[in-house]
């Protein structure tokens, strides 16, 4: 049984790290795009323009990507956790129907017109497609993150007899605490991305030397983005998010900040540090007194319960993996702002393109976006273990109990070779959209 739900999470978490490297480029990149878009009507400047159609088409290849690879992973809500389905299908049901139904084809529908109807439709429809592919994207997000906030803290239910959860008020699925800081946060993590690729490419461009205009305008238009998203990635939406785990979900928050010991007097925050399970203690830790109470609770004093504090079998699964997902993701955040920052200042100061250190520096942070926001799926998702739905369904209760180890295994095999194939031919076909570069219109 437990090499059953091993293998079980296993395809899951490979399934969907993989599917989530697209959507979060294409729904930060679709504010980006209406905004250049949005700029070429206000200033009847064609490079802007220029730059909007090139920046659909990386759009359209992730779109695609993330329609290939997202297939299967729902998938797997009838094949390998079919009694998850099977008991929590008339709550979840609402909101993945509701994306599927409302914000897929919304975005998808639009997204043709925006790619081959620009001669057709006329400039201002052209724009109109491409807001309309962008309210699509972040509707999709908004409905399967009121799908995972309902997993972390379960509103406007009820549970009958043969253990089945029905669904007593649908407003609840949209007014849950849970949802708003946790889209919100999310959001600003995929405009980070999308912020970061946009600035690499352009810094690519200005190493290299061509499209030289274009490469200015993404290198422009990435830093800004990128510096106001980082910070709203850390304050206030992260800082919400946060208090939002110490609140409904405090042994996740014990964990992944480390905090065995309940501490009088204020609770330290931890830098650096190494779980030791055996002993139930940090390693070789640094830390400061006391703020770790003060950016919970505004309070240097307040005390924050370790996890001695609560039954044994209420821990999360996997605390060490918790822990450094954790400090993985707000490392990188760190680090993100910092770069942005530094970045933003070179630009104001005319010294950005001359200052090739930096242009390199941007290029390289490209892949770390993309670590943070899945260390930070990683830290919801495994925070919430041992459960399915937060203190109401186990994990192990939600397994289909007629697919073997075996399978699973065999079926995740062939994904990884799939997906290897896959992940190829999509950076083939990216390579080449950005070796091509921006078609430049003539005026």
């Amino acid at each position: 049984m437990e090499d059953m739900i091993f293998y079980d999470r296993m395809q899951f978490a490979f399934t969907i790290t993989f599917h989530y490297l697209f959507p979060q480029l294409t729904m930060g990149l679709s504010l980006i795009i209406v905004y250049f878009k949005g700029k070429y009507l206000l200033k009847h400047d064609q490079k802007y323009n220029d730059a909007a159609k090139f920046w659909m088409k990386i759009f359209a290849l992730n779109f695609m990507m993330g329609v290939v690879t997202g297939i299967p992973m729902e998938f797997q809500f009838g094949t390998n956790w079919a009694k998850f389905s099977e008991l929590t299908g008339g709550i979840i049901g609402q909101t993945l129907a509701m994306e599927g139904t409302f914000s897929f084809f919304l975005e998808s529908s639009f997204l043709g017109l925006f790619l081959f109807g620009e001669k057709l439709i006329g400039q201002k429809l052209h724009f109109l497609t491409g807001l309309l592919v962008f309210i699509g994207s972040w509707a999709s997000g908004w409905f399967i993150i009121a799908t995972n906030a309902w997993m972390q803290h379960p509103v406007g239910y009820e549970i009958l007899e043969n253990g089945k959860f029905v669904l007593t008020n649908f407003g609840a699925l949209f007014s849950n605490p849970w949802l708003v800081p946790a889209y919100l946060h999310n959001q600003s993590a995929s405009l980070v991305t999308a912020s970061f690729v946009v600035a690499a490419i352009g810094a690519f461009y200005l190493l290299n030397k061509n499209h030289l205009e274009q490469g200015r305008i993404f290198i422009k238009t990435g830093i800004a983005f990128g510096l106001v998203s980082s910070l709203l990635v850390a304050f206030p939406t992260g800082d919400w998010s946060a208090k939002n785990v110490v609140k409904f979900q405090p042994i996740t928050f014990a964990a992944m900040e480390g905090i065995f010991d309940t501490e009088k007097g204020g609770s330290e925050i931890i830098l650096v540090g190494q779980p030791d399970m055996e002993l139930l203690k940090l390693d070789n830790k640094i830390a400061v007194p006391n703020v770790l109470s003060f950016l919970t609770y505004q309070n240097f004093t307040t005390e924050i319960k370790g996890l001695k504090e609560f039954d044994v079998s209420k821990w999360p699964k996997n605390i060490p993996g918790l822990y450094y997902s954790y400090h993985i993701m707000v490392g990188l955040g760190t680090i993100l702002i910092g770069l942005m920052a530094l970045a933003a200042f070179f630009l104001w100061r005319n010294y950005l393109e001359k200052s090739k250190w930096i242009l390199w520096a941007i290029m390289f942070a490209s892949p770390f976006p993309y670590i943070a926001n899945l260390a930070g799926w990683y830290t919801a998702e495994m925070g919430r273990q041992p459960w399915l739905v937060y203190n109401l369904l186990a994990t192990d209760h939600g397994a289909s109990p007629n697919v073997s180890a075996g399978n699973t295994l065999f079926t995740l095999l062939g994904f990884v070779g799939m997906y290897v194939l896959l992940g190829l031919l999509f950076l083939l076909l990216l390579g080449r959209i950005v070796y091509k570069g921006p078609e430049t219109t003539k005026k």
